[in-house]
């Protein structure tokens, strides 16, 4: 509409134009000039919208776009014009800038149509395509057509690193995990948080459609147009209603980034957890800043001098270029004192997404604990450092994943997840390989746990991060005042509970 709006007011201005050319002077310049900025005012305060939007959007982050100078292009001749017609001047420009305004918006339709045309065009590709597996035989990994699996195969699920490396040619991704080696199913149904977050939402704020083998043995759809309350409870109620063969989600821009782990000494871990409690609501959405307190693996690429020392780390990721990724990072230096390390550049972000993989390979020895935190106070803080600072082994850990902005723009009862008004997730993790160790990394993250739950406010945690010992008040805690439509759902689409090895919603 504001193509045809700009074209039509762009031919009728050309008309009065022409005149003008044409020798028209005096007062009958004067009123070609006033009915020219009669119909172009309105016309490009209207079809100028897309423009406008975009390059406000873009300074209100302190950045610029091809859509700032537009704007100002576009002001500018219509207030020169303007201004020329109050002062009965012998030109003004409001065909110009109509002009301009209905070439951009053609050019915006004409790439808009094509990226259309080669969506549908891939879709179509991908629809010939012989559907193929990931079969496990042995211990080893083989691709295998359908056609040739057999009962009781060993069928690999999609990994993290399946969808970010199909994703990342195109320079998209879905917001989901920080390591690439998590099965994106469950991840997906637990609710997935990570970098993307505070700008785009949980992995289920972005999932359009999944399709669902339930318990009686049928495959359905589930959308929010096709079996709405099953897709409610898939959004965050974890594997308690099928299994779910295929995921459609929605992707966003996330080419290369500007990301990496910042380290400072565990001394100042109270000062930086302060800060960082203070200093989240005020960051750009683009950049995601999860905390940790750790021990640096004495492992490359990590610097040689600081192996094994205890810190506080900042893991980064901007989504943007470089130069606005520094911007946003400015104010963090200033406030923060001067790194151990800092371990931030460009990368694809596929890459960022693969950056902990090495650090945790299969076969490992884990027992976690989380939390949804409401409010990080001073005596968390306190026991935060108390604990964090004596973990069990190199690799065990606590984090802070922010899950503010987008994620709080979607209501609470819209989707199952149940932590729509918490500033963060935390989760507490023992990990070694040395199954000896079990016991003691178990202790330590209840312990842990034990010291700071009564400070976080919420009372429950992500499903994904919890154990099979956390008991029913738990579970029930985690979802808050959704758990009894869970339940409904739960009796309707699985009565006898036969998908019950999970954080399990009792019918």
């Amino acid at each position: 509409m504001r193509l045809g709006v700009a074209f039509f007011a762009t031919m009728n201005v050309m008309l009065l134009s022409i005149s003008v050319w044409a020798g028209a002077e005096g007062a009958t310049r004067d009123l070609f000039h006033w009915i020219s900025a009669l119909i172009a005012l309105p016309t490009v305060a209207f079809a100028g919208q897309p423009f406008y939007r975009n390059a406000f959007a873009a300074l209100r982050r302190g950045a610029l776009n091809m859509d700032v100078p537009i704007t100002l292009a576009i002001v500018l001749t219509i207030a020169t014009s303007l201004y020329e017609t109050i002062q009965s001047g012998a030109h003004a420009y409001f065909d110009a800038t109509l002009m301009l305004c209905f070439f951009l918006l053609a050019g915006r339709y004409l790439d808009h149509r094509t990226r259309a045309v080669a969506r549908s065009a891939a879709e179509e590709l991908a629809a010939l395509e012989v559907a193929r597996a990931t079969r496990l035989r042995d211990g080893i990994e083989e691709t295998v057509t359908q056609a040739e699996l057999a009962v009781g195969d060993l069928i690999r699920g999609c990994t993290q690193a399946d969808l970010d490396r199909a994703a990342s040619p195109f320079g998209l991704a879905v917001p989901a995990g920080i390591v690439s080696s998590t099965g994106i199913a469950g991840l997906t149904l637990g609710g997935g948080h990570g970098y993307l977050t505070r700008a785009h939402g949980l992995t289920i704020d972005n999932l359009l459609e999944a399709q669902v083998v339930l318990a009686d043995g049928r495959i359905v759809t589930a959308s929010g147009t096709t079996n709405p309350d099953l897709f409610w409870a898939l959004r965050g109620g974890g594997g308690n209603f099928g299994v779910v063969t295929e995921f459609t989600y929605r992707a966003h821009p996330a080419g290369e980034v500007f990301a990496g782990p910042v380290f400072y000494d565990i001394a100042h871990a109270a000062e930086i957890m302060r800060w960082y409690r203070d200093a989240l609501s005020g960051m750009p959405r683009e950049l995601a800043v999860f905390l940790g307190l750790k021990t640096v693996p004495s492992t490359d690429p990590f610097p040689r001098d600081i192996w094994g020392r205890r810190i506080c780390a900042l893991i980064v990721c901007y989504n943007g270029p470089e130069a606005e990724g520094r911007r946003a990072m400015q104010p963090i230096h200033d406030a923060l004192p001067d790194p151990l390390m800092n371990g931030m550049s460009v990368m694809r972000f596929a890459d960022l997404q693969a950056m902990f993989d090495p650090l945790l390979p299969k076969g490992m020895q884990w027992y976690w604990k989380g939390d949804y935190v409401t409010e990080l106070t001073d005596a968390a803080i306190a026991a935060h450092v108390a604990h964090g600072s004596r973990s069990p082994s190199e690799l065990s850990l606590m984090h802070l994943y922010p899950i503010d902005g987008a994620v709080h723009e979607v209501a609470p009862d819209a989707t199952a997840w149940g932590a729509r008004n918490q500033k963060w997730s935390m989760v507490i993790a023992g990990i070694d390989p040395d199954p000896a160790k079990a016991d003691e990394l178990a202790a330590w993250a209840k312990a842990y746990w034990e010291a700071v739950h009564a400070e976080n406010g919420h009372g429950g945690s992500y499903v994904n991060f919890m154990m099979a010992d956390e008991g029913q008040g738990r579970i029930r805690a985690a979802y808050g005042g959704n758990y009894d439509r869970l339940a409904e759902v739960k009796r309707r689409y699985d009565p006898e509970n036969l998908f019950h090895i999970n954080q399990n919603i009792r019918p």
